[in-house]
């Protein structure tokens, strides 16, 4: 007998959970199928592992710093312990993972473990879109619902010569189960997941080599932002290599290294480490999810939908990674709310790729908002901006970690706010009144006529805001 529900989720990530638990809040029956652990690539393989090792590399770095905050370590006797470095990230993934359990009980979400592929007309359902799965025993089940969303997210990408082995040549998959660190590494690939690990790797004592094919590190980003995260990327010794061409036709694995030789600006040179990284982007999970047996358009292995959601099958949506775009948990989830709640009559579109805030947990912090200054101009937009950085903001310079800036892009004609850039403490953290600004329509001098508490980081955004109109009192 066929399980019959109102919502089906293919895919138990953010965007697929978040959807469902909407869904059962608007009083619809909802079953999620989920061929791995519920939580997805963010909570197991992405967002939380990476952050937890994240902060321990933080802490581990803060710790060799020490002497400058007026505590001496006896005899230098800090140690990094790899292992409870990794036994704390699983238990983080742990304990986020049983409440997601919780809440799929508390919303009555039936989970199905199991591996979904969409199906066409069939005895149950007289239009494509219930899902035949294949439970862990090799037993099928059949899901009927009156609407489907398809939430099956990503996977690392490859190169073509380089063939991650797991051993040699890694995907960040690999990279979070890594028993020990490495003395060296190569990182391909200068987006955000190539920077967060090559900002881990030398936190953790790595020697790191950073390659990005184009220009600059993080191209989507304010081309400010960019040149401030290499200057400090460098600073702390990693090596940043741009406009790099890899011969990976040439690569030598074996004895202990990885070997490639690559064209960069400055000419050939040989690129040597125990471990190389790949860090290209991801690409969507479309394939063996039954798509022929549709009318599910897919442009450059991203599914094609339209301002709400919805496939060319109106009844079917897709959500997160696996349509392209902004490939973020919280732009998953955003667009999963989006989907059901156009289910439900109430006409709500997903908000504009370019208007969901950015964050990179490197070290620095780097988090942005709405357009960078060379995306501004090109829209036509006559701008101004301003920039405040936190040598001027008093609890940066408390918390010893003052490098970096606020931007503020704004409408010279309207006064509206285009974009926010932000490099440095705690970025990803302050970027939230930023957003909020552009959501409400605020202008800077709105923004700035809030009394930002002293001494806070938020006094950073508080002054930018002013300095838009010469009005900023900290520089």
């Amino acid at each position: 007998m066929a399980i019959e529900v109102d919502v089906a989720v293919l895919g138990g990530g953010p965007g697929g959970y978040t959807a469902a638990i909407r869904a059962a809040q608007m009083g619809k029956s909802v079953a999620i199928v989920e061929a791995d652990n519920l939580g997805g690539t963010c909570l197991h393989k992405g967002c939380i592992p990476s952050k937890s090792l994240l902060r321990s590399a933080e802490v581990y770095a803060t710790l060799l710093e020490s002497d400058a905050y007026g505590i001496a370590i006896a005899d230098g006797a800090i140690s990094l312990q790899f292992d409870k470095v990794q036994s704390r990230k699983e238990q983080t993934v742990e304990q986020l993972h049983k409440g997601l359990q919780y809440l799929m009980k508390k919303h009555s979400i039936q989970v199905i473990n199991g591996r979904g592929r969409v199906i066409g007309p069939s005895i149950f359902s007289p239009r494509s879109g219930s899902l035949a799965v294949e439970l862990a025993d090799g037993e099928m089940e059949q899901v009927v619902s009156k609407n489907l969303i398809i939430a099956t997210g990503s996977r690392p990408r490859s190169l073509p010569g380089l063939t991650p082995d797991g051993d040699y040549i890694l995907t960040s998959d690999d990279a979070l189960a890594l028993e020990e660190l490495p003395a060296s590494i190569l990182i391909v690939g200068g987006g955000v997941i190539g920077v967060e690990w090559a900002s881990m790797m030398q936190d953790f004592g790595v020697q790191v080599t950073l390659i990005e094919a184009g220009g600059r590190l993080l191209p989507g980003e304010d081309a400010e932002v960019s040149a401030e995260l290499t200057r400090l990327l460098k600073r702390r010794g990693v090596r940043v290599l741009t406009s790099v061409q890899l011969r990976t036709n040439e690569l030598s694995v074996g004895d202990g290294e990885v070997s490639i030789p690559a064209t960069t600006a400055d000419g050939d040179v040989l690129l040597s480490a125990s471990k190389l990284l790949l860090a290209v982007g991801r690409q969507a999970n479309v394939e063996g999810i039954g798509l022929e047996n549709t009318d599910i358009r897919t442009k450059d292995g991203f599914i094609q939908i339209n301002e709400f959601g919805q496939t060319n099958e109106p009844h079917i949506y897709a959500i997160g990674d696996c349509i392209g775009g902004v490939q973020l948990a919280h732009a998953a989830a955003h667009e999963g709310i989006a989907a059901v709640e156009h289910m439900g009559g109430q006409g709500h579109a997903a908000i504009e790729p370019h208007l969901i805030t950015r964050c990179v947990y490197s070290r620095p912090e780097i988090a942005s908002y709405g357009l960078t200054e060379d995306g501004a101009r090109t829209k036509g937009h006559d701008i101004k901006t301003s920039k405040i950085p936190f040598q001027a903001i008093a609890k940066a310079l408390v918390l010893g970690d003052a490098d970096g800036f606020v931007k503020v892009i704004a409408d010279r004609t309207t006064g509206d706010i285009l974009g926010v850039h932000m490099i440095g403490p705690h970025a990803t953290d302050l970027i939230s009144e930023a957003a909020l600004a552009g959501f409400l329509n605020a202008t800077p001098w709105e923004v700035g006529q809030l009394i930002h508490p002293h001494p806070t980081l938020s006094e950073a955004l508080g002054e930018a805001m002013l300095a838009i109109d010469g009005k900023a009192t900290a520089m």
